[in-house]
């Protein structure tokens, strides 16, 4: 564990972390659930540190089945995914709680919405800087470099810390 940075509480079998535990990662994710020869075995949750959750079954350290859960309750199901798809744009905050009135929009599923940093985007689980290519959770925290197709995918569809003029420019 001092070489990861990690935290282990539970019991140990023949020198290997078994039986019901709870392992912290140095990113503050944590697991609760069952081990078994110092690996994820059995019933278990990932809890990240936003809020979201993973319920799982695991067998050797690998997902056999599992449910993932945003922290506002959404459930994320493969087969039946209505969440903001092409018939039902609306987010999840506003199917629960409603539409807000004509000429009030809602950005994000948030209410209000995070401040981006200026020239940065948010990518959903924190915010890219396109210059760095670095993504940093939302609490300043590294969490990856973005390949080429993360950079793209992110310039493409995500949320600007600017604003940008549409539609045609006026005349000078």
């Amino acid at each position: 564990m001092e070489y990861t940075g990690s935290q282990y509480i539970g019991e140990f079998v023949d020198g290997r972390m078994e039986g019901e535990a709870e392992y912290i990662l140095p990113t503050e994710t944590k697991y609760v659930g069952e081990m078994k020869d110092g690996m994820f075995h059995g019933q278990g949750t990932l809890y990240f540190p936003g809020g979201s959750r993973y319920d799982a079954i695991w067998e050797k350290g690998l997902v056999v089945k599992g449910t993932y859960t945003f922290s506002d309750g959404l459930q994320y199901d493969a087969e039946h995914w209505h969440y903001c798809d092409t018939y039902d744009r609306r987010f999840y905050t506003e199917i629960c709680y409603g539409l807000k009135p004509a000429g009030i929009s809602q950005l994000t599923n948030m209410d209000p919405p995070r401040k981006i940093p200026p020239g940065c985007y948010d990518c959903g689980d924190g915010f890219y800087n396109p210059t760095t290519r670095i993504v940093k959770d939302y609490k300043n925290r590294f969490l990856r470099n973005a390949d080429d197709d993360e950079h793209e995918w992110i310039i493409r569809t995500c949320r600007k810390g600017w604003d940008e003029t549409m539609g045609p420019k006026p005349k000078p």
